[in-house]
């Protein structure tokens, strides 16, 4: 057990290392390659820096995740209202943006919350192979497509938060893990739920519906869901650093403000009562979905190409 837990731990730091060193020169071959001037040797981060206000959703937005809220839904909420980005840019910023503090997030709950190693790791590389199959896909996606694809996955996010709010969530069993048929059928669910993250489609709500539908504990589901986001989350970034559909400046300033989220929230704050934020989440998750709709339903005279913004 302890070995099988060490194992996946050391995977998820090693993948997770990889990504970095990926990322970084990936970045800055771009940027020497590109339009900024080679000179001097730091030229290729000007205008690719994360703003405050990045840091700032990064931090509050882990800081909910780690207690439960959800990252994915806020934060593409903030940033289809500010308009930060293009919308076909949203999905790669999310998932490269809340790698680390999400990896941060696995390495605490499966180091410190019991669950069966059977069912933790089947469903954690079940996911992982949902986001080797959805990555390449949301990258080669039209704008409308993505926008499409957004919107109704932050419509479905504030339907959970919706059943979370009015207590129609499972209050789930006892169990620390499922097995037979109910495992394969946990597995197949887990590998579309992590196909489904590379479009912004968040897995930590949905999965712990599942988990608690089939009567494990909902502490015992946490481990599982992060550990599943931990592990694919930076083998799907990747695809979207090596593609550039994706905005590095806000994505490093959710890196950046996102790991002390998760860390003060796990180890200093805890637990808050969290029932009027939800309200508000998902207040502010419908407006988005509607505008995200909106915004596909807009036809324009010709295709946009990936990064470029709409006219006014």
């Amino acid at each position: 057990m302890k070995a099988g837990i060490a194992g996946l731990l050391g995977a998820i730091a090693l993948f997770t290392a990889g990504y970095i060193v990926r990322w970084w020169t990936l970045e800055r071959a771009r940027g020497r390659s590109g339009p900024v001037p080679p000179t001097p040797a730091d030229a290729w981060v000007v205008g690719r820096t994360p703003r405050f206000s990045d840091a700032l959703t990064g931090f509050i937005a882990n800081f909910f995740d780690t207690l439960g809220i959800g990252s994915f839904a806020p934060t593409t909420a903030y940033f289809k209202l500010r308009a930060r980005m293009p919308d076909e840019q949203i999905p790669g910023t999310l998932v490269c943006g809340h790698v680390l503090p999400t990896v941060t997030q696995g390495l605490i709950f499966i180091a410190t919350v019991a669950v069966d190693l059977t069912t933790l790791i089947s469903m954690v590389l079940a996911a992982v192979l949902g986001a080797l199959l959805g990555a390449p896909l949301v990258a080669r996606l039209s704008r409308r497509a993505i926008q499409f694809g957004m919107g109704g996955a932050l419509m479905c996010a504030a339907v959970l938060f919706l059943a979370s709010n009015m207590h129609w969530m499972p209050g789930g069993g006892e169990a620390l893990g499922v097995s037979g048929a109910t495992l394969v059928f946990a597995v197949t669910v887990n590998l579309v739920l992590g196909a489904l993250m590379m479009l912004g489609v968040g897995l930590y709500a949905p999965c712990l519906v599942l988990l608690s539908l089939l009567g494990m504990s909902p502490l015992a589901a946490f481990p599982v869901m992060m550990g599943s986001c931990g592990l694919l989350m930076p083998i799907g970034a990747a695809g979207f650093v090596r593609s550039g559909r994706y905005n590095m400046g806000a994505a490093l300033g959710l890196a950046l403000g996102g790991i002390p989220g998760v860390l003060v929230a796990a180890y200093i704050v805890k637990s808050l009562p969290l029932a009027w934020l939800r309200w508000l989440v998902l207040i502010v998750v419908l407006y988005a979905a509607v505008q995200m709709l909106r915004s596909g339903l807009q036809r324009s005279g010709q295709q946009l190409p990936a990064g470029e913004a709409p006219t006014p």
